[in-house]
């Protein structure tokens, strides 16, 4: 797992952001170990992301994946409605504001993708990967704050930002502790490319030359 932070800072294309973000949130309905989970947004640009994501969300389609018209399918198994449903509770107890979603499917393993925004640390969301249609808002001022943020927990798979600053995007990429970056983009698995996390996410990459290396017999031979 990774339980993902995504930086959206007020230099970024807000409207690229709020499309590539939301769409990418409910892939699969966030049952991805690189999917998109905590967005810290910078404060002079989280209002407008935050409504244009709800937004964004309640027209995503939920249903039978065999349907033409379905966007979103069900989670894996009868035990993720309920943890879903659990989480959320817990966060608007707390604080957080439901904007989107928030409740199960009639029959079925059916959870409507769903949106908090303020959402508090003390929410148990925030500490626990969700695996499903949840997404998590929270505002920032300056960068230091953000990547203390993204940094915070045991897990390291991937982190993206969207920012059209070049020295920012490359301060971001370096300071980030996980194993896979993307910058204005989601997309971050590649043949060509290794995949992988650090601290808890694992360690070593599969993909890419580096992913070669698990393969390799290393014998040192010391001659005098």
């Amino acid at each position: 797992g990774g339980h993902a932070p995504v930086l959206i800072f007020d230099d970024c294309d807000l409207e690229k952001a709020i499309t590539l973000s939301a769409t990418t949130k409910f892939r699969n309905a966030g049952q991805v170990c690189i999917s998109p989970t905590r967005f810290y947004v910078q404060e002079g640009v989280y209002d407008r992301f935050v409504a244009g994501f709800a937004a964004h969300t309640k027209n995503v389609q939920v249903g039978n994946g065999l349907d033409a018209g379905t966007v979103m399918g069900p989670l894996a198994n009868a035990r993720r409605p309920s943890a879903i449903a659990a989480l959320v509770e817990d966060a608007t107890s707390k604080g957080a504001k439901l904007l989107a979603g928030g409740t199960r499917g009639e029959q079925g393993y059916f959870f409507q993708p769903t949106v908090l925004a303020d959402v508090p640390m003390s929410a148990d969301v925030m500490d626990n990967e969700p695996f499903g249609p949840v997404a998590l808002m929270r505002p920032f001022k300056t960068l230091d704050e953000a990547i203390e943020q993204a940094n915070r927990l045991p897990f390291g798979l991937a982190a993206y930002a969207f920012t059209e600053n070049a020295r920012q995007a490359n301060l971001v990429a370096d300071a980030l502790d996980t194993g896979m970056v993307g910058l204005n983009s989601f997309v971050i698995s590649m043949p060509d490319a290794p995949f992988g996390g650090v601290k808890e996410s694992g360690f070593g990459s599969e993909g890419g030359p580096e992913g070669l290396d698990s393969y390799y017999v290393t014998k040192a031979v010391h001659q005098y």
